[in-house]
């Protein structure tokens, strides 16, 4: 299973527990922070449709 977690801005203590809780060794886990500057749009719209799931954290 694909997992993609998307940062709206930094995470803290406990949103990183929790990315490293979902994150197992079967499970592929991608972090896409979106507050650290430039995104390429494109490219984050095909790894949402090729992920399973998408999670994202405020």
């Amino acid at each position: 299973m694909k997992i993609l977690h998307l940062l709206k801005s930094e995470p803290n203590e406990t949103v990183e527990l929790f990315i490293d809780a979902m994150t197992i060794a079967e499970h592929e886990a991608t972090v896409e922070p979106l507050y650290a500057g430039k995104v390429d749009w494109e490219r984050l719209v095909d790894e949402i449709f090729k992920s399973d799931r998408v999670i994202s954290w405020w």
